[in-house]
C-alpha cells in the first residue's frame, strides 16, 4: 500500500512532469472508480491543463484549469505510470489519460482505487478528503501540534492511523515507529509522558523522511516504473515475525490490534 512517502514521491514526479500539459482524451475501462458517469468525466476533463500536483494525506491532488481538481487515491496500491510519446501502453489498466503532446499516464489499481473529478468549490465538502489532517511532513505539523493530538483514551496506534488526526500513515511504517519509541501499539495516548511524546514525534518524522530519501517501498514502482529502494531489510520489527529483536534478541511477535495486526518486540514494547 502506498503511504505518505510514496504518495509524496508520486506527487513531486507528476508535478514536475505534467505541469502545463493539456488533457486530450481519457480511456475509461472501469467506471466504478469514478465519481460520475464515464462520458461526463471524459468530457469535463478534456481541454483542461495541469496547474500543479500535490498530496493531501494518501490522496494525490491535481489542480487543473477552469477550477477543477483531479483526485487520485491508489487504494491498496497501483501501477501509476507515465508514458512518453510513442511508448506502448500497458495491456491492463482501469483508466488512462492522454495529453495533447501525445504523452500520458495510466493507472491500474490493485484494489479500491479512485479517480475523481471535483469542482474546486466542492472540495471542502468532498467526503473522502475534506477531513484529512495535516501530515507529519507538513511544515505546520509541529511538536506542539502533535502534543495537541495525543490526547484521550485512544490506543496510540489507532490514533496515529486515524486520518482525521494525522494524514498519510498506514499499517506499514507504524510498526517500526512505535518500536523505536518503545511504545506498545495498544498503549493509551493519555498514558504517555511528555518525553515519550516528544521522542515519538521525532522518530515519526525521521522514519518517514528516511523512507522518502530511500525512494519508497520496494514492492511498488514510481511514476516512471522504477522500483523503489526501501526494502524489507530496512524494517526493524515490521514483517520480521519469529526473528530476533535487533535490540534485545527477544522473538518478534505478530499480534492482533483491532482490525489489523502489529509487529512488536514484547520485551522492548511492554504494555
Amino acid at each position: 500500500m502506498a503511504e505518505l512517502p510514496e504518495i509524496i514521491i508520486f506527487s513531486r514526479q507528476m508535478d514536475e512532469e505534467l505541469k502545463d500539459k493539456e488533457f486530450a482524451s481519457t480511456d475509461i475501462i472501469q467506471e466504478k472508480i469514478l465519481n460520475m458517469a464515464p462520458g461526463e468525466f471524459a468530457e469535463l476533463i478534456q481541454g483542461k491543463n495541469v496547474l500543479r500536483v500535490y498530496n493531501k494525506g494518501k490522496w494525490i491532488f491535481m489542480e487543473l484549469s477552469e477550477d477543477y481538481h483531479l483526485l487520485l487515491n491508489l487504494g491498496m496500491g497501483a501501477d501509476l505510470f507515465y508514458h512518453e510519446k510513442g511508448q506502448t501502453w500497458p495491456e491492463e489498466y482501469q483508466i488512462r489519460f492522454l495529453f495533447t503532446d501525445e504523452t500520458g499516464f495510466s493507472c491500474k489499481f490493485w484494489w479500491i482505487g479512485r479517480s475523481e473529478l471535483v469542482f474546486n468549490k466542492e472540495l471542502s465538502q468532498h467526503k473522502a478528503t475534506k477531513d484529512i489532517a495535516l501530515s507529519p511532513m507538513d511544515p505546520d505539523f509541529t511538536l506542539e501540534h502533535f502534543k495537541n493530538i495525543i490526547k484521550g483514551r485512544s490506543q496510540i496506534k489507532n490514533l496515529i492511523l486515524n486520518q482525521r488526526k494525522i494524514g498519510g500513515i498506514g499499517n506499514v511504517y507504524i510498526h517500526d515507529i512505535l518500536f523505536k519509541a518503545k511504545i506498545h501499539p495498544q498503549k493509551l495516548a493519555n498514558e504517555l509522558e511528555d518525553a515519550q511524546i516528544e521522542e515519538l514525534y521525532q522518530i515519526m518524522i525521521s522514519n518517514l523522511s528516511d523512507a522518502l530519501d530511500k525512494g519508497g517501498l520496494y514492492y511498488e514502482k514510481d511514476f516512471y516504473a522504477k522500483e523503489w529502494g526501501f526494502t524489507r531489510d530496512y524494517f526493524l520489527v515490521a514483517y520480521h515475525e519469529g526473528e530476533p529483536c535487533p535490540v534485545c534478541g527477544t522473538t518478534i511477535e505478530k499480534i492482533k490490534t483491532g482490525s489489523n495486526s502489529s509487529y512488536i518486540c514484547p520485551q522492548c514494547q511492554q504494555l
